[in-house]
């Protein structure tokens, strides 16, 4: 399956240089990320959670990491924060395999919040909306489209 349509476009529109990578089917982010012989460290994972019960939020961390939910709710000023069930988020990214949304919150409507351990690397790897492929640009150009909000949220697993 390739990269939505959608997805491709706005990247072509905003002249962002990437590139796609083609997988053997993964559902997991260290799956991915063994499937494109990619660190863990480097490649980022989208974890959608609700604050508030009512907005809902890209999370993003590395594949290696989870998403510590206390910490994020420090951040986010709240203490009332969960994961988003798969019911909640299917409509979001109606484009995307489920699961497989890539952290362009900016497309979707969604503050998109970035775990600062992302930013040790140039570039930055993400699902591409399947669980086949992954896209990866510099992490420079992906801050310039798109203008995560970055805090220390993620816990490394174990």
């Amino acid at each position: 399956m390739p990269i939505p349509a959608h997805i491709s476009q706005y990247l072509d529109s905003q002249h962002i240089p990437y590139r796609a990578f083609t997988h053997s089917r993964a559902y997991t982010a260290q799956g991915i990320a063994q499937a494109q012989h990619l660190s863990g460290k480097k490649l980022a994972k989208v974890v959608v959670v609700v604050r508030d019960d009512k907005d809902m939020i890209m999370a993003v961390v590395p594949a290696s990491h989870r998403v510590d939910l206390e910490r994020l709710g420090q951040v986010l000023n709240t203490n009332r924060i969960r994961l988003a069930t798969e019911e909640e988020f299917k409509d979001v990214f109606p484009e995307c395999e489920l699961g497989a949304m890539p952290p362009l919150g900016n497309l979707y409507h969604l503050d998109v919040w970035i775990d600062e351990s992302l930013r040790s690397n140039p570039a930055i790897s993400f699902n591409a909306g399947t669980h086949a492929e992954i896209i990866q640009m510099f992490f420079n150009d992906f801050e310039q489209l798109v203008h995560p909000q970055t805090a220390s949220f993620g816990v490394l697993l174990h």
